[in-house]
């Protein structure tokens, strides 16, 4: 699985899904659009440094053409009925069943994800597929019993429009999914826009959409892609023909797309930064404990809104675990590479300026009082040449700083001690964000403690598993600047939807509500 370092078996990697060394920079279905001006976007893989193909970044007019045909597309899907429209995702689903090895290398090559970790990517797109086919025959209203006689009360559920997706480089494909597969059996047209830092990983899989759209004739525009930077995403923000808005990424595009979408009574949908924390308390099995936060802390280098930031340590084992994460550290540090390698444990992080950011915060932590206790160095040699692999880094830390308040995204772990449940509660709380938490404890007592109102804030909340790797079943997301909005399981699907309540008068009468009388 090793990546060969010739031109042939590079351009093998995205030739496979068309993908050429020049590529438009929108699609609307069937067809793509190629503007006279080039605006390139020319990127450079973290795996090796080398170009990766070139891709244009959408205009504002063009964008504006593809908007036109979601709306023209939605008043035809909109009618279509739901279970009709599983079986577009259905068809997708098998399809992508069919590419996922190639997809999985596309994505570790294009932004450094280990293989293993790109093809759990690609099966969770599979698996959000599964979920909305099954949810096409599960959009349940409600019927109430009115207060008037012969009259029957009810709530029903109808397509929001053109939903706007902004997805960001980590997950290139399964946010995206997410989102587009839930909202296409809702009935509402989408429009991607995917990180300028992965827009190979978009391309790829929606070659795959293009080609389902094409098999089934659907018509242009129910599912659209737009390439482009903050431009697009302002522009989108600003339109009043996208009534939802579903952003995932930094808290301060968060910040900027929820003005501008209030600005104009839209709806959001946002998924933004963690500052995720671990809790390991004296009766816990620290094994499992070691195991959990190896890959919480390590995985996608670091690079998950999910990822564990902070662990927060009783200090009666605080400096043995330690130990062991050293040790583990050290063995896990052995297998940093090529992602492609299926030994690697550990891959590149995204690209030279994430790097950059992950030094400026460990130099700021140590001017804080912080100590780096293991890693934090840019490697350098053979088999390191993009300048994008580091060794993951382990700082002993105090929750308040201000650096650990931040989230940086990179393979950053600060090691924080405790004394009382209670105070270890209240660290892992004392941060802006809310997204993803975790207690390590064989008592029933802490563990009942921990996920109780006054425990953790965050809107996920673990026993015994890390905060990273959580199932689609359950809904995504979190509280404070993590943005509040949820996706996947239960019923996030509402998000997608616009709730209408319905009265039906079937008597001859006409009584009024709260017993008002109005009589002439």
């Amino acid at each position: 699985m090793a990546l060969a370092s010739s031109v042939s078996a590079r351009e093998a990697i995205w030739g496979h899904f068309g993908v050429s060394s020049q590529n438009p920079g929108a699609y609307t279905g069937r067809e793509s659009i190629i503007e006279e001006k080039e605006r390139l976007y020319a990127n450079l893989s973290p795996v090796d440094g080398l170009p990766l193909p070139t891709v244009q970044r959408a205009s504002p007019h063009v964008y504006d053409l593809v908007v036109r045909k979601a709306q023209e597309a939605f008043l035809y899907w909109r009618t279509l009925p739901a279970p009709k429209r599983g079986e577009v995702i259905r068809h997708f689903g098998e399809k992508v069943r069919q590419h996922k090895e190639a997809l999985a290398r596309l994505i570790s090559y294009e932004i450094g994800k280990t293989y293993q970790e790109s093809l759990g990517e690609v099966q969770e797109v599979i698996d959000m597929c599964d979920f909305a086919v099954g949810l096409s025959r599960q959009l349940y209203g409600l019927t109430m019993a009115s207060e008037r006689p012969n009259h029957r009360l009810y709530e029903q559920w109808h397509p929001l429009g053109i939903v706007g997706i902004i997805t960001a480089f980590n997950f290139p494909i399964a946010v995206w999914a997410w989102n587009a597969t839930i909202a296409a059996v809702c009935g509402d047209t989408t429009i991607w826009k995917p990180s300028e830092k992965a827009p190979l990983s978009a391309i790829a899989i929606f070659s795959l959409l293009r080609e389902t759209i094409q098999e089934l004739d659907l018509p242009e525009g129910v599912f659209n892609l737009v390439i482009g930077d903050a431009e697009i995403g302002q522009q989108m923000a600003c339109d009043s023909r996208l009534p939802l808005i579903s952003a995932t990424g930094s808290v301060r595009m968060g910040k900027s797309v929820a003005q501008q979408v209030a600005k104009r009574l839209g709806r959001t949908l946002l998924e933004l930064g963690g500052n995720n924390a671990v809790i390991i308390t004296p009766h816990a099995n620290m094994d499992l404990a070691l195991r959990a936060v190896t890959f919480a802390a390590l995985g996608t280098s670091g690079q998950r809104c999910t990822t564990l930031r902070r662990l927060i340590l009783h200090e009666s084992i605080y400096q043995s675990f330690i130990e062991r994460l050293i040790n583990v550290y050290t063995q896990a540090s052995q297998k940093i590479g090529n992602p492609l390698d299926p030994y690697t444990l550990i891959g590149p992080l995204v690209d030279k300026h994430a790097v950059q950011l992950m030094q400026e915060a460990l130099k700021e932590v140590q001017e804080q009082g912080g100590k780096v206790l293991f890693g934090g160095e840019v490697l350098q040699g053979p088999g390191y040449e993009s300048g994008c692999y580091v060794k993951p880094a382990i700082v002993s830390a105090e929750n308040h700083w201000p650096i650990v308040q931040r989230e940086t995204f990179a393979p950053i772990l600060y090691v924080i001690k405790y004394k009382t449940l209670e105070e270890a509660i209240s660290l892992q709380n004392s941060v802006p964000q809310g997204l993803s938490s975790s207690i390590f404890t064989d008592s029933l007592r802490e563990a009942e403690i921990f996920l109780s109102a006054s425990g953790s804030d965050c809107g996920i909340a673990n026993v015994n598993i890390g905060p990273s790797g959580a199932e689609i079943g359950g809904a995504f997301g979190g509280e404070k600047e993590t943005g509040g909005g949820r996706e996947a399981g239960s019923d996030a699907w509402k998000a997608y939807m616009r709730r209408q309540t319905v009265t039906i008068n079937y008597g001859t009468d006409l009584p009024l509500a709260q017993g008002i009388r109005f009589d002439l």
